[in-house]
């Protein structure tokens, strides 16, 4: 395959995540929305490195780490707000402030 078809791929991919992080209001789904886009993300690296000799799959790996430690701490948070408000509706988190 072209290197073409995979970053096509990856903006789709993040085109996507920025629609889902700009209009979904879940907390849930805006959390998989970043996934999407920490995805597309890979997809170029491992494109990238493969293509050009680059060690893009450290850079991938690396990334997948913070999206494993961004999920825990999302989902951590979006519980937390759950059990003050039992909602996670984004819209509704101007009550957090000060």
């Amino acid at each position: 395959m072209l290197l073409n078809q995979f970053l096509m791929l990856a903006a789709i991919l993040f085109a996507i995540g920025v629609y889902g992080v700009i209009v979904r209001r879940n907390g849930v789904l805006v959390l998989m929305s970043i996934e999407l886009i920490l995805n597309a993300v890979n997809i170029n690296f491992v494109a990238f490195g493969t293509a050009h000799g680059v060690s893009g799959q450290v850079f991938a790996l690396f990334v997948i780490a913070v999206a494993a430690a961004e999920v825990g701490v999302g989902l951590a948070i979006l519980l937390l707000i759950y059990r003050n408000s039992r909602s996670i509706d984004i819209d509704q988190l101007d009550e957090l402030k000060g």
